[in-house]
């Protein structure tokens, strides 16, 4: 597990461009940064951020949050949801829907579709997954 999250983290280091996360109905929520590193403070990675905490409101890494949560329409992690977060760049370029549905124009992007299909893994190891960012 650890050599696999490793090998796909290290691919989102060298991504380009940057890729940001938004959510809500009309995905005006900024959710934060999926590629930067976990020291930025937008970083869904930064465990001491606004948007990488498991315990801020809107962070997609709290479980009973709106977009952390399995079971809210909002959230990546809801297998059903057709109302998941979009992936754009700051240009407003679209990367397609962080989503576990694999039936709703998921992204393409394979070290992003790794962890969307790998979330339990990723979930319980989450502070090992950050190390890697």
């Amino acid at each position: 597990m650890a050599a696999l999250l490793i090998s796909f983290c290290g691919q989102s280091q060298a991504a380009n461009p940057t890729l940001l996360l938004f959510g809500g109905k009309d995905h005006d929520v900024f959710l934060g940064c999926l590629n930067c590193s976990r020291t930025d403070p937008t970083s869904v990675w930064n465990a001491y951020g606004k948007y990488g905490s498991e315990y801020q409101s809107n962070s997609i890494w709290n479980r009973y949050g709106t977009y952390g949560s399995v079971y809210n329409q909002n959230s990546p992690w809801n297998t059903y949801s057709s109302q998941g977060p979009v992936i754009v760049d700051p240009e407003g370029n679209s990367y397609g829907y962080f989503t576990r549905n694999k039936y709703h124009q998921q992204t393409r992007i394979d070290w992003v579709v790794w962890i969307l299909d790998h979330y339990d893994e990723v979930i319980e190891h989450l502070d090992e997954v950050r190390e890697n960012f």
